[in-house]
């Protein structure tokens, strides 16, 4: 029984079964027992590795893309470069040093990073000593400036609720405490049927028992992104695991790189879900590209080439590990068709480099 355990039995006693978005939330961002309240999850020695811990290609090409755009709009002389998510810095770290080169894009930029875990926090200032950055709790307290926004694996880890068809309604997959267990288990059930009008464009593409998933707080987050690239331009790149419109139970745990039971050790194991990129897209007043495969993006910005021309300096095991890596971001059987690149931009501006309308 993790530490969290107690209290989420607790609260199920107290106030009935939680929803689905309720457990993750307690699970990631409990203040004392949270996942990402507690610790570091990255790298060989956490949970999970992320593209960036994988290769420094990803954050360099991502990074000249957004000045490529910055270039594109007429390189303003003001910015917000910000990334939503940035786990220990490593991404913006690479971003950074690969956009050195381009003439007045450092002078333009104010580094803003949205974070909500005072551990990762700490990492960030660390990777990120050398230039001033703002750290933020939510992004609607960005500057009103040009934006050139980064969201990798970021969508996936905000909570979501489950809802399963029932003719015309739905009912709302939660989490309580399952009957007749010594000591108490948690277990899945359902709620009584009930519209729900944020789901009624799922009404056309499901059938009874096919069960969707809701994110409450993408609509707002991409809300305030939407509007700074509308007024001021600027671009958003959201990379994640996902697909358009899914149907189907995507919460997973993951610990120490394997997967289990989302409800066996609460705090303990990380939660995700797949993203759903029509969701992010719906209702937009800038523009949206298609959704693009991760490994299409990256060789579409020189991956090849820049694999290339790094691995002339290596041999041995160095070689043999970059190869692999690139590998890793690209090849369909592994990151690259997992995961999606979708961007937003101006309505009369380029799409960002890497992907199109």
């Amino acid at each position: 029984m993790t530490p969290l355990y107690p209290h989420l039995l607790r609260r199920i006693i107290a106030d009935g079964p939680l929803t689905v978005a309720q457990y993750m939330q307690e699970c990631l961002l409990h203040p004392d027992h949270g996942y990402y309240s507690t610790r570091d999850p990255f790298g060989a020695d956490g949970d999970f590795i992320t593209a960036p811990e994988i290769s420094q290609m990803f954050g360099e090409l991502i990074g000249l893309a957004l000045a490529q755009t910055w270039l594109d709009q007429g390189a303003a002389p003001d910015i917000t470069l910000a990334e939503i998510g940035p786990g220990r810095g490593t991404l913006m770290a690479d971003i950074l040093r690969a956009t050195k080169p381009v003439p007045g894009f450092h002078a333009a930029l104010d580094l803003h990073l949205i974070e909500a875990s005072p551990t990762l926090r700490a990492l960030q200032k660390s990777k990120l000593s050398s230039i001033k950055t703002t750290w933020h709790d939510e992004i609607h307290t960005l500057p009103d400036q040009p934006l050139f926004l980064v969201a990798n694996e970021f969508f996936d880890a905000l909570p979501i609720r489950q809802f399963m068809r029932d003719k015309t309604g739905w009912r709302e997959r939660r989490i309580g405490i399952a009957p007749d267990q010594d000591p108490p288990k948690l277990a899945f059930g359902l709620n009584d049927m009930a519209p729900q009008p944020a789901l009624n464009h799922r009404l056309h593409d499901t059938k009874d028992g096919d069960l969707v998933e809701f994110c409450p707080a993408a609509p707002a987050i991409m809300a305030e992104i939407d509007a700074r690239l509308h007024t001021y331009g600027g671009c958003a790149l959201v990379i994640d695991y996902g697909d358009w419109s899914g149907i189907g139970d995507t919460l997973q745990a993951l610990s120490n790189h394997s997967f289990s039971d989302p409800l066996d050790h609460p705090g303990r194991d990380d939660l995700t879900a797949h993203v759903d990129f029509a969701a992010l897209a719906r209702g937009r007043q800038s523009a949206t590209t298609k959704l693009t495969s991760q490994g299409d993006f990256l060789h579409r910005l020189g991956i090849a080439e820049r694999t290339e021309a790094l691995a002339k300096n290596l041999r041995g095991d160095a070689l043999t590990d970059h190869i692999s890596a690139y590998h890793r971001l690209t090849d369909g059987d592994k990151m690259g068709t997992l995961f999606k690149v979708i961007g937003f931009f101006p309505e009369n501006a380029a799409p960002p480099a890497g992907l199109t309308r």
